[in-house]
């Protein structure tokens, strides 16, 4: 009974998207708008609100190193086996095995099981995952799409995006211990509830969205699981991996949810969200 009393709402916001689209209540241009909102300002601030509070262990740092690198290694073997495993998808499948997204599924569903007091657990990934999707991934799709890149444009690009801001600013107002001052003095009760406000509907708008974007064509059916296959297979090794580099994290079971959600959650997604 427990598990449907978490699981139920989940899945509720997820049918109230998918239903939405269906019947014509909500339309895409403001599905795309309610997406913004959170991923665009929201779930920024999440991050920043996480890394500002958190205790930036050696093990962040290791964390984050391994993820970056797994990544990298993930979109080599994809662009090696992307034309006999996804045909005519070969120039995206290498992207959609390395893009992982937990902010979409992992956690409002980890929120949901342990609490947003534990979120540091999925947005240490996150940050992994920010740093080749807002880095990475547009230099690659842009070199892809267009003959002459502009580096200084790019550069921009990248280091002006909400995700990317929003982790250089945490961190450094968790070194500088502005945090640890505001929390010391009367202030704390002001940013404790505007940061409140301001996090409790990005889950519910990501599950809504999440399922109001849920549709799949006949053709895409056989190269999708093809790369599911391949992606769960990849992934289980970097769950193996977390298992040797960090058998002590991995003992504690609110973190080992916490990686397999993130990792092992089959979601679709496209890089081209990210240009």
């Amino acid at each position: 009974m427990k598990a449907i009393e978490i699981l139920f709402p989940v899945f509720f916001m997820m049918f109230l998207g998918w239903l939405s689209h269906k019947r014509g209540w909500v339309t895409a241009g403001q599905n795309e708008g309610a997406k913004s909102l959170v991923f665009n300002i929201l779930f920024p601030l999440l991050v920043f609100h996480v890394l500002v509070k958190a205790e930036l262990s050696t093990n962040f740092i290791y964390e984050i190193l391994f993820l970056d690198a797994a990544w990298i290694l993930v979109y080599l073997i994809g662009k090696s086996i992307a034309k006999p495993i996804s045909g005519r998808y070969a120039r995206l499948a290498p992207f959609l095995l390395m893009t992982c997204e937990g902010g979409s599924v992992a956690l409002p569903l980890y929120i949901a099981l342990v609490g947003a007091e534990h979120a540091v657990n999925i947005i240490t990934f996150d940050v992994a995952g920010i740093l080749i999707n807002f880095g990475l991934v547009p230099a690659l799709v842009t070199r892809q799409t267009s003959k002459d890149v502009a580096f200084l444009p790019m550069a921009k690009r990248i280091i002006t995006a909400p995700f990317i801001i929003a982790v250089i600013v945490g961190i450094l107002v968790n070194m500088s211990g502005l945090y640890q001052w505001l929390m010391e003095n009367e202030f704390h009760r002001i940013y404790d509830g505007t940061m409140d406000m301001a996090m409790t509907p990005i889950a519910s708008i990501i599950l809504f969205t999440l399922g109001y974007g849920f549709h799949l064509r006949a053709a895409q059916i056989k190269p999708l699981l093809a790369l599911t296959v391949v992606r769960l297979v990849l992934c289980g090794a970097i769950v193996g991996a977390f298992f040797l580099l960090f058998p002590e994290l991995m003992a504690v079971k609110i973190f080992l949810v916490g990686v397999l959600l993130y990792f092992l959650l089959v979601r679709r997604d496209s890089p081209y969200r990210y240009k």
